[in-house]
């Protein structure tokens, strides 16, 4: 009786961001399974989820239709469906010029008049309008003037007329349909006759439509739940926003029922359905044109740019024929995909860098080639590491490669303005992130919306560990969580709730893309960002540049230009061994990544001994345990520890049967000889999505074209499911080469395994080589290297007090902040012979016989604490203090300085407490006491008489040394530890001692040794050990083990302690800054560690606070 084709032609996903409970694949599913003629998407203000949809509909056989509601200037919602491609473009520029005619992010609020302009293309009113638009739901513009829904005898229908009139005249009689909505309440008849009546009137098509929340009637209660979150209440609390009937998908017979007064309002939504639906199949905006020299094409200036580089890296083809025989293949695959204009505008970025004097490093699936490397676009020569260009670029390949720029983390967004400015803000734009839930705001969400009180959620929200999940959920809180909060919680987490910017993703195009996705002012000034993320992008066929910040580059820099700046040049090393490979091309050139030795041995030392404090990548407590056992002897060890220790390597059992066939103690096993060519490099573990891509050509028949979109798969973040869909053609390919089918699915696991960490062999290059670059400075310029990393923070995993501290245990001199002698930050300074050394231990001493390996030190050389990092001074202060200093000559005592730089009497005190006023003759004491009075000496500023509605500052300063009280009495001098304890509290690093070091006697005397005499006691040993804290850490890799660094004047040991053992300690080991552990001594290939059985707070101890990551 009630049989209906039906298409729901207004739904909203979960990226209506608590306003929909479920996937557009979900909702597509449904759809599908109901027999629906298709379904819109209408998601608000905006379409984050429209490229999912369309590919769900696809996939499904599911026509598509697409929208969004938009939330109009008087707060009503006007859902908007387009009609045709070109009907997709207007609407979706009318919602970028919206947002970016702003000029900063503000919530949404178009006008009609506006809208409609903009739906016809902005050429007037005589143009039919390119889209459908709905009256809406009850919080639509028709119904909101009709008035209050539960009264019907109170609406008033001359001002709906007059809404409907006027949303016909401005869109058009073809650009409007009149919305029925029913909650299955008792004023469902008078509705519908009303907008019955209206839509008759305006001679309208009515049609009928869900306002869809949720896929099925059991995810109804989950979007009560993300109700009651919007509106931050409970279920009770929102209980008079919730529809009568849920708001799932229902199929065409269950609409008809619904809508039995106006049955003709569904069976006209599959007819306007067939003239909206089409394929989201848009022709993507190409690449903006590269700019070129006249005479020249994108390819021929690509091969200029190209033989000018490699003159510079390789010499003549005569001195290096193979590097270039390697360039001209490179050349020819570039070309013959068309590929020119996209190397040159990465060149174009890497160029902007070079000449504003910003480091940067290129990788990714095609950065680490020959033609890369001869650009200066990366640093990794692909033709000494024998890399094979077609795992990167194949010809077949669909799309643009992939080539991702690591820039200074401080000045990136400098490029990224550039970038802006050069391309215009409607060709280019940042990609999004989309942020899903995480397990804390789930809980504590679904505690608020169960009604549970505001201290019960907080206390359940801080019990949940990170990365919970409700599957791996097996620990025993002290606040158990009920239930049905974990089972809401654990839906939740699915959903994304926000939209955030990609870490450096921007897309760039030679059209407008603000009319490709909609585009809106991001949270930070001068930012836009497109509403689509990463693997959105590359669906539509938009091109993404990676534009990502890293702290170690502007160490790098820092300690490059300060060689520089002493004329440092790569000597000729051909005469000396032990000192590296060069080329004779880059001997006297400045040092520089593209100009540093290979294979130097005094690396590979540094790295097997784990003397990695401040080196990239290899310096946290996993690295360091693991360095002694690998024992890297060449590059491509390097590379391999940057790919094996990482989570997913971890959590899937990589690493101890990499490290065991490493050392000779296990044999390796390929599985099958057919997958031996991929993975005997890496003994038999994957580790590489290169090596997996081999796997499929090689055991199972890919081709190179099916192999990258296997790489492709692993590389998205819904790459699990991708991978599945591959199974059977994986499979049977394997079959095919007899493979049986037990090995085949073993295989199989092993990459699907593979497909949520797998890490690009190209990217590890690059970091191995930064990982060289770093530790090559560190052991053969140790003080620039300090200097460097010391001014680049906050960066790395040690706080500045750890490195100084290393610094010192190697012999490298290192001088307290002074306003005489520092610079805004941490500098190298040159040391007269026979000045007296501030604070410093020289290259001799018994903390320097601590440190795990030589370093070169230069005993004309000490780092120089800055004057920025002082606590109440800061950068602006800083560079003013230097700047007079260098424009006008030294101080010659307080007073001069308090004239000259006008400092305040807080200042003043700080940099005395802080030892920084040192070489101007006083003590920190005699400092402090006349800070008062020197900060006068420029006078007290005072408002003088009006002067036309305006009082005129001015001052009166005494003579100057006539101020009273200035000079300070006879003032003991500060003890050693309570200069400890000033410099950590107000420039968080002491360089002269330990805090354990003032405790040493004590704790000797109780039984506990130093940290460097722990490996000594041999395995399964037990001893007492103190330490600061210097990190905590529980990773969810580790089954509930938290692991703490601690560290004393000696080094720096890490403790194991096992989830019960934490749980009696909990307190102990969260809480205290320092602790004396109780434990069995572990220590095994040259790695030792300390399996804590008690841990005692240690009172009496300042820090400057652990890096706590959870």
């Amino acid at each position: 009786m009630f049989e209906s084709s039906y298409a729901e032609l207004h739904a909203h996903s979960a990226y209506s961001f608590l306003d929909g409970a479920n996937e557009p694949e979900d909702l597509a599913a449904a759809a599908a399974e109901l027999g629906l003629t298709a379904l819109a998407l209408t998601d608000h203000d905006g379409m984050p989820g429209i490229v999912r949809h369309a590919q769900a509909g696809r996939a499904l056989g599911l026509p598509t239709v697409h929208g969004t509601e938009l939330t109009m200037s008087d707060g009503a919602h006007l859902p908007v469906l387009a009609r045709s491609p070109e009907g997709y473009r207007h609407l979706v520029s009318a919602i970028s010029q919206h947002n970016l005619q702003a000029g900063r992010r503000q919530e949404p609020a178009h006008r009609l008049e506006d809208l409609a302009q903009a739906l016809r293309g902005g050429t007037g009113m005589a143009a039919p309008s390119s889209c459908l638009v709905l009256t809406g739901t009850a919080r639509g513009p028709l119904r909101r003037a009709l008035g209050d829904p539960a009264r019907p005898h109170t609406w008033d229908t001359q001002a709906a007329d007059i809404c409907l009139g006027r949303m016909v005249e401005l869109l058009g009689a073809d650009g409007v349909a009149v919305e029925i909505t029913l909650n299955g309440g008792p004023t469902d008849a008078a509705l519908t006759r009303m907008l019955t009546r209206l839509a008759a009137s305006h001679r309208l098509p009515v049609l009928a439509t869900g306002a869809v929340r949720c896929a099925r009637p059991a995810d109804s209660r989950l979007a009560d739940v993300l109700t009651a979150t919007r509106l931050g209440t409970d279920l009770e609390g929102a209980r008079g926003h919730l529809p009568a009937i849920g708001r799932w998908l229902r199929s065409g017979a269950e609409m008809a029922r619904l809508h039995r007064r106006a049955p003709q309002a569904v069976g006209v939504t599959a007819e306007l359905a067939a003239d909206l639906a089409f394929d989201l199949a848009l022709v993507a905006p190409d690449l903006p044109a590269a700019q070129v020299p006249p005479g020249h094409t994108p390819a021929s200036w690509l091969r200029e740019l190209t033989r000018q580089g490699a003159l510079l890296r390789y010499g003549t083809r005569e001195q290096d024929p193979h590097a270039w025989q390697v360039l001209d293949h490179e050349l020819e695959v570039i070309e013959s995909l068309g590929f020119p204009g996209y190397f040159l505008i990465v060149r174009s970025i890497v160029e902007f860098c070079e000449e504003s004097g910003i480091l940067c490093q290129g990788r990714g699936s095609a950065a680490n080639s020959a033609v890369c490397y001869a650009l200066g676009i990366t640093a990794v020569d692909a033709v000494r590491h024998k890399m094979l260009f077609e795992r990167f670029l194949s010809p077949g390949r669909a799309g643009y490669p992939d080539i991702d720029l690591d820039i200074e983390a401080c000045r990136r967004e400098e490029v990224i303005q550039h970038v802006y400015t050069r391309y215009g803000r409607h060709r280019a734009a940042q990609v999004a992130n989309v942020i899903s839930y995480r397990p804390r705001s789930a809980v504590r969400d679904a505690a608020r919306a169960l009604g549970y009180p505001a201290g019960l959620q907080d206390a359940w929200a801080r019990s949940i560990e990170h990365g919970w999940s409700r599957e791996q959920d097996g620990q025993a809180r002290e606040d158990a969580v009920p239930e049905q909060v974990l089972d809401v919680a654990d839906r939740l987490l699915r959903l994304p709730r926000h939209l955030g910017v990609h870490s450096g993703g921007m897309v760039l195009a030679a059209q407008p893309v603000t009319e490709v996705c909609p585009v809106r002012w991001a949270a930070m000034e001068g930012r836009s960002v497109l509403q689509w993320d990463k693997d959105d992008c590359a669906a539509a066929g938009l091109v993404k540049f990676d534009l990502l910040g890293l702290g170690m580059l502007t160490a790098l820099r820092l300690a490059f230009t300060s060689l520089g700046d002493r004329g440092e040049k790569v000597p000729d090393l051909t005469s000396r061994q032990g000192d590296g490979i060069l080329r004779p091309a880059q001997v006297g050139r400045p040092w520089g990544l593209h100009t540093l030795p290979e294979e130097d041995p005094a690396v590979y030392r540094l790295l097997q001994a784990a003397d990695t404090i401040g080196v990239f990548q290899v310096e946290s407590r996993a690295q360091m345990a693991t360095l002694p056992r690998l024992r890297p002897r060449v590059f491509y060890d390097i590379v391999v520890e940057v790919a094996l220790i990482r989570p997913g390597p971890i959590q899937g059992d990589a690493v101890n049967p990499y490290i065991r066939r490493r050392l000779g103690r296990e044999e390796p096993d390929y599985l099958h000889d057919l997958l031996r060519p991929a993975l005997e490099k890496t003994l038999g573990v994957p580790l590489f999505q290169e090596q997996l891509m081999q796997i499929a050509v090689d055991a199972a028949g890919f081709s190179p074209v099916e192999a990258d979109a296997l790489r492709q798969a692993m590389g998205a973040k819904r790459s699990v499911e991708r991978m599945e869909a591959l199974h059977l053609r994986l499979v049977e390919g394997m079959k095919e080469r007899g493979i049986s089918q037990g090995t085949a699915e073993l295989v199989f696991d092993k990459l699907r395994a593979f497909a949520d960490f797998g890490f690009p062999e190209s990217h590890a290059f690059s970091f191995a080589y930064l990982v060289y670059a770093s530790a090559w400075l560190k052991v053969r310029r140790p003080e620039d290297f300090y200097a460097g990393v010391l001014a680049a923070q906050p960066m790395g995993f040690w706080s500045p007090q750890t490195l100084v501290a290393d610094a010192r245990r190697h012999g490298v001199q290192v001088l307290a902040a002074d306003v005489s002698h520092s610079e805004v930050q941490a500098s190298v300074e040159t040391v007269r012979p026979g000045a007296p050394s501030q604070a410093c231990v020289g290259g001799a001493g018994e903390e320097a016989s601590t440190a795990l390996t030589h370093l070169d030190t230069h005993r004309d050389l000490a780092v120089c604490l800055g004057l920025a990092p002082i606590k109440g001074i800061g950068r602006e202060l800083a560079e003013r203090i230097v700047t007079e200093r260098q424009s006008h000559g030294a101080y010659r005592d307080v007073a001069d300085l308090a004239r000259r730089v006008r400092l305040g009497r807080k200042h003043l005190e700080t940099l005395a407490a802080a030892g920084a006023l040192a070489s101007l003759g006083v003590s920190r004491r005699q400092a402090l006491w006349s800070a008062g009075v020197l900060a006068d000496e420029h006078g007290r500023p005072h408002l003088g008489h009006r002067t036309g509605g305006d009082r005129t500052p001015w001052c009166q300063p005494p003579l100057p040394g006539t101020a009273v009280g200035s000079r300070a009495p006879d003032l003991p001098e500060m003890s050693a530890q309570e200069r400890h304890v000033a410099d950590l509290r107000l420039t968080g690093v002491s360089t002269e001692t330990h805090p354990l070091a003032f405790l040493r006697t004590a704790l000797a005397e109780d039984g506990v040794v130093e940290v460097v005499r722990v490996g000594q006691q041999g395995n399964g040993a037990q001893v007492r050990v103190a330490g600061v804290v210097t990190h905590r850490q529980r990773p969810y890799t580790a089954a509930g083990t938290v692991f703490l660094n601690i560290e004393d004047e000696t080094g720096l040991l890490n403790v194991i302690c096992s989830s019960g053992m934490w749980k009696r300690y909990r307190h102990v080991g969260r809480r205290a800054t320092a602790v004396v552990v109780w434990g069995v001594v572990e220590s095994a290939d040259g790695v030792t560690a300390l399996r804590a059985q008690s841990l005692q707070g240690l009172e009496g101890v300042v820090s400057t606070g652990s890096r706590d990551w959870a």
